[in-house]
């Protein structure tokens, strides 16, 4: 375990470097564009090229050595972030706010190819927790996972916040190259053993194989249905990625939006602490599908009043119980596939997963943009619920959320009810 906490550390260092870039790209997009459209469209590239990756990450994650991947990741990322500060100094600051002008979206692009670099991290993370914690700890395990992806996130909105108000991605770039460079040479000096690679072992060729891997997936019974039910949820969660950021910087500053994310965050902390004290009972997909329940209830009415307690309070029962929903998933594929196909069979799940919620995002930014605004500003929802929802664009972005909320809950309901269900848990059990 001595291992495992080490690269845990490791890791949370570069997930907190990676988020923060995200989160402060996110925040300084918005604040230099003011729109709504713009941050859809990047939530959007950001989750198709995660999608359009992943398959990709999976299988370096099962040809190569954990820790030679981990480290080409973290290289990556300063590789690109290296590149990014320079080019955010060659470009000219007055082309900077022009949503149709090429600098902005050359800048952006650089820079989210930083972050999606760490993604093979994330792949390789679940696998490591396979090879170094016996099969009765790994719910638990997963657990202290989320618990550092969610410190990550605690830390992270804050510190985005307050870098881009004090100077720019200039500064979060600076901070950022700074840390993953620690990273890098944190994980040269850890030691652990691991299995071959496949491709050593039993002579496997070094490729994505992407049959082989939908092959084993389909010998678990309605595996699929696990990864269609994730899909749909992150199609949902679209609307999250689209509007959030958005919705809150309408309610309040900069810094006290980077700070109330900070806060709600700490749910995702305490959630991956009692993961990792309590497990996810004896049948995670049904823990799973509960928390489900309760996020998108929450969902649906945590917006219908401008105000940010309720904002708050709705973001950290989320982070509070999507790390349940995580590592429920993880937990049950780290049972159920093969150690030496993991990484693909992970990587596919992301890919399918997380295609899902670009498109919503592309949908929804604009959708909400050039329609649900103008109509519950001007337009026929005003007038029809105007008087006790209130106006605006505020109030366009929250009739998004409490859509998506319905139909999440919904979702977990039948599936509760489903054959599928059934089917995938008996498979688990045995």
């Amino acid at each position: 375990m001595r291992s495992f906490n080490l690269i845990l550390g490791n890791s949370l260092v570069q997930n907190v470097t990676n988020f923060t870039v995200w989160f402060a790209l996110v925040f300084w997009t918005f604040l230099e564009t003011r729109s709504v459209f713009v941050t859809g469209v990047v939530g959007g590239i950001y989750m198709a090229f995660t999608a359009g990756f992943a398959i990709w990450f999976g299988s370096l994650v099962d040809h190569y050595r954990k820790k030679r991947v981990m480290l080409a990741s973290s290289a990556a990322s300063l590789i690109l972030y290296v590149i990014a500060f320079a080019a955010r100094l060659a470009l000219p600051d007055a082309r900077m706010t022009d949503v149709a002008d090429w600098p902005l979206w050359v800048f952006i692009v650089l820079v989210m190819a930083g972050v999606i670099a760490g993604n093979v991290r994330m792949i390789a993370l679940p696998t490591m927790v396979t090879i170094l914690v016996p099969e009765p700890d790994r719910a638990k395990a997963n657990g202290l996972v989320g618990m550092v992806n969610g410190a990550g996130l605690v830390v992270t909105s804050a510190i985005s916040g307050y870098l881009v108000a004090w100077g720019g991605m200039h500064t979060t770039l600076l901070v950022s190259i700074g840390f993953t460079a620690l990273a890098f040479a944190h994980l040269w000096i850890v030691s652990f053993e691991e299995p071959a690679p496949a491709t050593q072992v039993a002579g496997e060729r070094k490729r994505v194989d992407l049959r082989g891997t939908i092959a084993v997936i389909a010998e678990v019974p309605r595996l699929f249905w696990l990864i269609m039910f994730t899909s749909f949820n992150n199609l949902l969660g679209g609307v999250f990625m689209a509007l959030l950021d958005a919705y809150g910087l309408s309610l309040m500053t900069l810094r006290g939006w980077g700070l109330l994310w900070a806060l709600a965050s700490c749910g995702f902390v305490i959630s991956g602490f009692v993961i990792s004290r309590t497990g996810l009972g004896r049948n995670p997909l049904r823990t799973m599908l509960l928390a489900n329940v309760v996020i998108w209830s929450v969902a649906s009415v945590f917006t219908l009043r401008s105000s940010a307690v309720a904002l708050g309070i709705g973001c950290f029962i989320y982070l509070f119980l999507y790390p349940f929903v995580e590592a429920a998933e993880q937990t049950a594929l780290q049972k159920l596939v093969p150690y030496e196909r993991q990484g693909r069979v992970f990587g596919f799940a992301q890919s399918v997963e997380q295609a899902a919620a670009p498109l919503t995002s592309f949908i929804i930014g604009p959708l909400t943009q050039f329609v649900v605004i103008p109509f519950m500003s001007t337009g026929g929802g005003a007038r029809a619920i105007g008087s006790w929802y209130g106006t605006g664009p505020e109030r366009g972005m929250a009739v998004m959320f409490t859509l998506a909320g319905a139909l999440g809950v919904a979702a977990a309901l039948l599936s509760l009810r489903s054959r599928s269900y059934r089917e995938l848990s008996a498979a688990y059990r045995g």
